[in-house]
């Protein structure tokens, strides 16, 4: 698929655009991954209707490197940038492991741009992880041989299963880490400190899907995370048994008919909420 970029202050962000004339869906990867994170999600959503669009993070994938910033705001800013770029929204916006935090901040910092969230294995807030996970993250950031320290950790967070062309992306990956800049960008999103969105996680005012994977690895209690997250934002929450961090390309047949419902049901409720609105504007004209 091509790759398009949007022009931002400080660099440019990489976006694969699905195609479509519905809903935008703007789909946000984790830290030290692809956007191609979401090439299953992409075209179903696109079949379903939507118009996906997928962006690789500041300092990852194809978008530019370095960056003056990786915190939380910064790329909650770009979040909503791209929504600007495409017509303003409201969109659907997803968010991953550590960009769950930005897409938090983006949703409650301009809430009309913000129609659902789905949050998968969000690092939201400040959490004590596995403590094993956190021995092997310190490692996998100070060391000289930290890319393949991230391929080895990244066998890990599919406990069930591995897509069929996990060998692939996982090789597109090492190959874009070892570029200049990459894995810095990588280490500074993952130093980036969770609190902007810990204490905006009550202000999402749009209907908000938390996904987890009940065996994700990096938290010592996936489950109870997810409950809390789901609490806070007064979300759903759907926990997917025996699955790791990225449940979207682990079980594709569970998670991603799971968003999709999701989304319709927002786009339903969304429309229910406007349309007596434009009755009482007409009325009164």
């Amino acid at each position: 698929m091509e790759t398009q970029y949007l022009e931002r202050p400080g660099g440019r962000l990489a976006y694969s655009d699905y195609g479509g004339s519905g809903g935008l869906v703007l789909m946000l990867p984790g830290m030290g991954a692809l956007r191609s994170e979401y090439r299953y999600l992409g075209p179903e959503a696109n079949e379903a209707g939507f118009h996906p669009v997928a962006v690789d993070l500041r300092g990852h994938g194809d978008s530019s490197v370095p960056w003056d910033s990786y915190d939380v705001p910064s790329i909650g800013e770009d979040i909503l940038a791209l929504i600007d770029h495409f017509g303003g929204g409201p969109a659907h916006i997803i968010g991953t492991s550590k960009a769950a935090a930005s897409v938090v901040w983006a949703a409650a910092e301009r809430p009309d741009s913000a129609l659902s969230v789905v949050l998968i294995g969000g690092f939201v807030r400040s959490v004590k992880i596995n403590p094993i996970m956190g021995m092997m993250f310190w490692l996998m950031m100070h060391n000289p041989w930290r890319v393949r320290a991230w391929a080895m950790y990244y066998g890990t967070i599919y406990p069930s299963n591995k897509p069929p062309d996990f060998q692939k992306y996982l090789k597109d990956l090492i190959s874009n880490l070892r570029q200049p800049g990459r894995f810095d960008a990588v280490k500074a999103v993952g130093n980036s400190s969770a609190e902007p969105s810990e204490v905006r996680l009550g202000r999402i005012k749009s209907p908000t899907l938390v996904i987890m994977g009940t065996k994700d690895p990096d938290f010592g209690d996936a489950s109870a995370e997810g409950r809390y997250i789901a609490q806070a934002t007064g979300g759903e929450l759907r926990l997917i048994d025996g699955v790791g961090h990225y449940p979207q390309s682990e079980v594709p047949d569970m998670t991603i008919p799971t968003i999709l419902d999701f989304m319709r049901t927002a786009e339903i409720q969304s429309k229910s909420r406007i349309e007596p609105t434009l009755a009482r504007q007409v009325s009164r004209a």
